[in-house]
């Protein structure tokens, strides 16, 4: 059913961009379903092969809107790490989807440090920890890390996991920015020793042989969101129908891809599409809820390794963008004190997301924000059985207008709390 009749849309040809990615599904399934044409829309999407062209070709208006990391648009309103541009969301693409791969020769002497780390994500990073100061000790060179872009939720969780285990990702490491399709190759020449990145670039490594998986992003947070629709907020002014009607439709695909009989008819799509340039079986296994860890071994199961819709997936939950913001302060991306909670809620738009659910009959939260790091899988047999767990790794929580409070709690932080703290009092 279409809610807005196709002559009110200010704009029918829209053009999006995306990264070869498993979790670009939504985009190819709005599109080559019809979602996209079903509420009167005639969408391109564009292949790009990094963050910062989205970033940018979104803010010049050569892109009417994209597939982002879901802490940069955020970062884009924020001018963390890039130029101040105004950017807003409305729609979470998903949630989970990465891994953190390392080296063959990486991985072998953290297990070797500890059996344990071959289990446990927690036991691998401070394992890491030893083998780094190891390294140091011994005065080679420091070990090198791949993410895809400075203020991407993969640099977050790696260096969340790593501050796990006591290493300090500015001073004991190096960090570098490689676009996902290429982390494979700089893994294989030595590059780097290791990376955290979106399917389906570690299930490549592995299968490969080139690299092990200690960490996926659902074990670092559960649940957490990964992927957004972003626009300019200039553009989402000027086509407030055209807006709605992209969010309707990829609602809509994300429900349908979120149907476990639509996951390897997604993964054909992307393959023979042309969206991803990887085989079948690579890109199908982690859409189908299976993990390939480690090369030569059987794969595990990983139900939850892509949420397209289940758990209020698709809500953008205001506590979220504050967490990226968190983040930000944490590792001296961001050093003059805002209203962290303002800022959110002109990037994250719940209420926009609300009003099109509505109008479509989509069930949603009736509230803006919730405490993170408190569900287990046991407690929702019992309650919010919508929900799905989100613990962190190392146990913490994150409350609902506790954010610097959730800062304190980290020895590793470059965080001003007390300049953060008055600026957050002085704006409410």
């Amino acid at each position: 059913m279409r809610v807005t009749p196709m002559t009110t849309l200010e704009k029918k040809d829209i053009k999006l961009g995306y990264i070869p990615l498993t979790d670009c599904a939504p985009f190819a399934v709005a599109k080559e379903k019809g979602f996209f044409e079903e509420q009167g829309l005639n969408v391109s999407l564009s292949r790009e092969h990094s963050w910062a062209s989205i970033r940018d070709k979104v803010g010049l208006g050569v892109l009417d809107g994209a597939q982002m990391l879901a802490s940069m648009p955020v970062a884009a309103r924020l001018g963390a790490a890039g130029p101040r541009l105004d950017m807003v969301t409305g729609f979470v693409l998903d949630l989970n989807g990465n891994a953190i791969t390392l080296s063959n020769r990486l991985y072998d002497a953290v297990v070797a440090t500890d059996p344990d780390a071959e289990f446990s994500p927690l036991a691998a990073t401070q394992a890491l920890n030893l083998v780094i100061k190891a390294n140091t000790q011994n005065k080679r060179p420091k070990f090198r890390f791949g993410v895809v872009f400075p203020v991407s939720t993969q640099n977050y969780e790696l260096r969340y996991w790593l501050g796990c285990g006591g290493t300090n990702p500015d001073t004991d490491i190096d960090i570098v920015v490689i676009s996902p399709p290429d982390m494979v190759d700089h893994l294989k020449s030595g590059d780097i020793d290791g990376y955290c990145v979106g399917e389906p670039w570690n299930t490549v490594a592995v299968l490969g042989g080139l690299g092990h998986v200690v960490a996926t992003k659902y074990e670092l947070w559960n649940n957490s969101p990964e992927k957004v629709f972003a626009v300019a907020k200039g553009w989402a002014e000027k086509h407030p129908h055209s807006h709605r009607a992209l969010l309707r439709a990829l609602m809509k695909a994300c429900a349908w891809l979120d149907q476990p009989e639509n996951r390897l008819v997604t993964a054909e799509l992307l393959t023979a599409r042309g969206y991803i340039d990887q085989d079948l079986e690579t890109v199908a296994m982690s859409l189908c809820g299976i993990s390939q860890r480690h090369p030569g071994r059987a794969p595990e199961d990983a139900p939850d390794f892509h949420v397209f819709n289940r758990y209020c997936a698709n809500f953008p939950w205001l506590n979220q963008a504050e967490w990226f913001i968190a983040e930000m302060y944490r590792w001296g991306q961001l050093k003059n004190p805002v209203s962290i909670s303002a800022i959110a809620e002109q990037v994250y738009l719940p209420e926009l997301y609300r009003e099109v659910a509505i109008e479509i009959g989509v069930p949603c939260p009736a509230i803006n924000r919730k405490t993170e790091g408190n569900l287990t899988p046991q407690m929702l047999q019992n309650f919010a059985p919508h929900m799905g767990p989100n613990q962190f790794l190392d146990g913490k929580r994150f409350d609902v207008g506790k954010v610097l409070s959730y800062l304190e709690q980290h020895d590793l932080s470059h965080a001003n709390i007390v300049e953060l703290r008055q600026s957050n009092e002085t704006h409410g």
